[in-house]
């Protein structure tokens, strides 16, 4: 039953049996009872009627005149008995179909002559790939009977399921499917030999039991090359009570508070006597003159009090939206040009967030792009026009080994990029060649909870106090100081919970606070403001889209000697995080020894929404492109992404040729 454990609860084995026989529905209760061999018995009218459950499920639909009896289960004894079953949905728990469900029973015994394992008997159930019903692989089972467990016995035992196994038309993933049940029958095949179970990937669960000879026999056990085993880690934690409170588990501050629903979010607080409300009316072209904003007649555009844009910051203030550590500032408001579609035209000041709201979708504003140049919105276009930003020196990452040396003694080389070096000799010696290796990285929204929120309240003596979701508030304080000519301990800032951020709040904060602040001290009245959906993630910003071009070369064994990455990152309108991102890249990249490494990056300016920090800037990127690279060289080989990775993997000397003296020391291997 797909469903949660309270509606599970209510359900019984027979009716989901009858919603398999008559509606098709793809039960994995039906998979399991059919490998134990079960049987049904059913009242039709006056006939009472024993199936096996293999043959019930092929009769016509049941109608309203059948009653399910009962359900027989064989007992099969434990001794030298297998009995598994397997299964791989979207979510796991029992809250959705599964993609496929198995179920195998093997009655086994070992071999007087060779010792090894003897199939006696083998019933193999697969459901919900696309069939009707659960079915059982006839054609493997008679294979397999009588047969010993071996490795070439298994692996023609797989291609004769591949041919069992047939989605019908119009199933969705029909290859994942068949390549699912491929996957559950060699788990089978490994859980007869190994003692040792192997927890499944996630998304599939696996529940095995097995008893009698093949449990006391592990020295009979196959052994497997470790390179052919999936990389996996586990973290034990153990307790004991020698260093306490060292270790001791701590209740998260404020847990209860959230758990509950008491804590106050920055949307909770009550509104402030004379309270007005604000909302972002935005540019929807990316490179534009502002000539004018109207509204249209509404209801909404009546209730508007006030537009308040760049022309009203005070004198003595700066047009100064955000700022990260002196590398770069960005304009709260767009004045006469707009530089990318997102960006802050003013603030539609209203009595109500629902007539701010209404009244900002109401604006019109007057565009001319006459004697601009086109704007500049991808990586490629930000090349042609050597459209760059230019991090700090001391910022920038530095390339490790020597290139051409590394491309010299490849036997094997991936190219995209210019030669590097004596590139083309290396190139001679290559046995293979793959041209023009690239990788695109788009973009991610953060979706937290709470968007952008802020309640600024004038105070008396050119203070004012800022109420703000803001993941750097001390950075929110400056920006609002600097915008509103004030000094900073003028600004009183507080940010009590963030309300979800991974980084999305760090800088597109201060403009949401900046702007409530501008427009707070020039009314003299309280003022919030609370992004809808739509506004947050138009001018939110993201992750850094990145393309990559990268040329490797490596030895016929699969080690790596030299890699070359050409890299544009899509930074924006403004360096916000930007300045940071090519250092982290790198430094990501380095968890593997690449022999040689050397690159060329470009942090591009573009008319898009300024690219902010997002949950490990730029680690990700730096690690999917390595793992990307590993596949590349695995494929190009025909040989095991793992192997690859673990035949690239640091040693020590490698380590202090990547890291200098962060390698710390040698480990002493004692004999």
């Amino acid at each position: 039953m797909v469903a949660t454990p309270f509606v599970r609860n209510m359900a019984t084995i027979g009716g989901n049996i009858i919603m398999a026989q008559r509606l098709q529905f793809p039960s994995d209760i039906a998979t399991v009872l059919l490998a134990a061999g079960s049987t049904v018995t059913v009242q039709v009218a006056s006939k009472r009627l024993c199936f096996t459950l293999e043959d019930f499920l092929e009769q016509p639909p049941c109608d309203s005149r059948t009653l399910l009896l009962n359900l027989f289960v064989p007992d099969w004894d434990s001794d030298n008995v297998t009995f598994e079953t397997c299964r791989a949905s979207p979510r796991p728990f029992g809250n959705a179909v599964s993609y496929v469900n198995s179920a195998f029973l093997a009655r086994i015994s070992e071999a007087s002559s060779s010792g090894g394992l003897i199939i006696e008997d083998i019933r193999l159930a697969f459901g919900a790939y696309g069939p009707k019903h659960a079915i059982k692989a006839r054609n493997v089972e008679d294979f397999l009977a009588g047969k010993s467990v071996s490795a070439s016995v298994m692996l023609e035992a797989i291609k004769l399921l591949k041919d069992a196994i047939s989605p019908s038309v119009g199933t969705t993933h029909p290859e994942y499917r068949v390549s699912l049940a491929v996957s559950f029958l060699s788990s089978l095949a490994s859980n007869l030999h190994e003692p040792a179970r192997i927890d499944p990937p996630n998304g599939s669960d696996t529940n095995g039991i097995m008893k009698g000879g093949a449990e006391s026999s592990p020295d009979k056990h196959v052994k497997v090359d470790i390179d052919c085993l999936s990389i996996c880690s586990r973290q034990e934690l153990v307790s004991t009570e020698e260093y306490i409170p060292v270790g001791k588990p701590i209740k998260k501050a404020g847990a209860e508070l959230q758990a509950s629903g008491e804590a106050v979010y920055v949307d909770d607080i009550p509104a402030p006597k004379g309270c007005l409300y604000g909302a972002f009316t935005y540019s929807t072209l990316p490179h534009a003159r502002i000539k004018g904003i109207k509204f249209r007649s509404s209801l909404a555009s009546q209730k508007v009090i006030t537009v308040i844009v760049a022309k009203d910051i005070l004198s003595d203030g700066e047009n100064i939206g955000s700022t990260f550590s002196t590398l770069g500032n960005e304009a709260l408001f767009a004045d006469s040009v707009s530089e990318f579609a997102g960006q802050n035209i003013g603030i539609v000041i209203a009595e109500t967030q629902k007539y701010a709201h209404m009244a900002a979708k109401q604006a019109v504003i007057e565009y001319s792009t006459e004697n601009l140049e086109p704007p500049i919105l991808m990586i490629e276009d930000a090349v042609q026009h050597n459209s760059y930003f230019h991090p700090p020196r001391f910022l920038a990452p530095k390339p490790v080994g020597d290139f051409s040396e590394g491309m010299y003694e490849a036997d094997h080389k991936i190219l995209s990029a210019e030669p590097v070096g004596d590139f083309s000799e290396g190139m001679y010696e290559a046995d293979h060649k793959i041209l023009s290796a690239e990788l695109k990285l788009e973009s991610q929204y953060y979706f937290y909870m709470e968007t952008q929120v802020a309640l600024a309240i004038p105070d008396e003596d050119n203070c004012i106090t800022v109420y703000s979701s803001a993941q750097m508030p001390e950075a929110t304080q400056s920006v609002i100081a600097r915008c509103l000519g004030i000094p900073f301990h003028n600004v009183r800032v507080i940010t009590r919970r963030v309300g979800g951020g991974f980084g999305g709040k760090a800088m597109k904060a201060m403009h949401v606070a900046s702007a409530c602040a501008v427009a707070a001290f020039k009314l003299r009245r309280p003022v919030w403001m609370y992004l809808d959906r739509k506004t947050d993630v138009i001018m939110a910003g993201g992750r850094h889209p990145m393309k990559v071009k990268y040329s490797v070369g490596f030895k016929s064994d699969g080690r790596i000697t030299a890699l070359h990455l050409d890299l544009g990152i899509n930074a924006g309108i403004s360096l916000d995080y930007s300045p940071v991102m090519p250092s982290v890249v790198i430094g990501s990249l380095k968890k593997y020894n690449w022999g040689a490494l050397a690159f060329d990056i470009k942090v591009c300016k573009t008319n898009v929404s300024s690219k902010s920090a997002m949950r490990a800037p730029g680690e990700v990127q730096g690690s999917f492109i390595a793992e990307a690279i590993m596949e590349h060289v695995a494929s190009a080989l025909s040989a095991d992404t793992n192997t690859i990775r673990r035949k690239n993997l640091h040693d020590f000397e490698s380590l202090k040729v990547f890291f200098g003296g962060s390698a710390g020391e040698a480990l002493l291997e004692f004999v």
